[in-house]
């Protein structure tokens, strides 16, 4: 058995280890936002869902983006610069995405689900081989069905890497970097303009192994929650 690379439309009755990829920028800015001291981040399909939670529970904050761009009421855009500055320290966040939180919700029917990006790699490869599945199922999330041609490859670059990781392979960094960084989603994140992109948020992006935790979804009766597994 081998890895499979599956879009979210692809999800149908998967099961085992699936790791949801979204590196530009998703689950790059929720790494961050643990690494900031986010004890929980709930993940939902709409904006209306996000803001719903927030009047829900009094405190919790928004974050991502509806096509590209911060939603009104959203505290933060999908953003790891902008998260990374903040003292999130024991706060619970609600984000939703175009493409991340859309591919976690599809992946409906996994043993076990993590969310993956460059700076969280090595813990997300070891995580997987510790849970005993097997070869995981990689969820390009950043594949739309009408999308751009080159939609996802970012993200095919990261979970390539990753499964490289995992299974022992050679792995070239600046390689990696370099697909992710010149990617046309790298490209459409950087023309977002102010308030919505940092300019450095690809710079933060292809931080490999900037962080020693993977992160995991469990289901609560509050929702689909990841918090981060050191």
């Amino acid at each position: 058995m081998t890895a499979r690379f599956l879009a979210r439309w692809e999800l149908e009755g998967v099961t085992g280890a699936v790791v949801a990829v979204d590196v530009l920028r998703a689950f790059t800015t929720a790494a961050y936002a643990f690494g900031a001291g986010a004890d929980a981040i709930y993940l939902v399909a709409t904006v209306d869902e996000a803001i719903a939670f927030i009047r829900s529970y009094p405190g919790a904050l928004a974050m991502g983006e509806e096509r590209g761009k911060r939603p009104d009421g959203f505290h933060f855009s999908n953003s790891p610069v902008e998260v990374a500055r903040q003292d999130l320290t024991g706060r619970t966040l609600v984000q939703r995405t175009s493409a991340g939180t859309q591919g976690v919700i599809s992946a409906a029917n996994a043993t076990r689900l993590w969310c993956a990006s460059l700076v969280c790699a090595t813990a997300t490869a070891r995580a997987i081989n510790e849970s005993g599945l097997g070869p995981p199922s990689y969820v390009i999330t950043g594949r739309f069905q009408n999308g751009p041609p080159d939609a996802g490859n970012d993200d095919v670059a990261c979970a390539d890497y990753i499964e490289r990781i995992r299974t022992g392979l050679p792995v070239d960094n600046a390689a990696c970097i370099d697909q992710i960084a010149t990617s046309g989603e790298a490209a459409r994140t950087l023309l977002l303009g102010e308030g919505h992109a940092d300019p450095d948020d690809i710079v933060f992006a292809t931080r490999t192994d900037a962080f020693t935790f993977s992160m995991e979804v469990t289901r609560s009766p509050m929702g689909l929650c990841l918090r981060a597994k050191r």
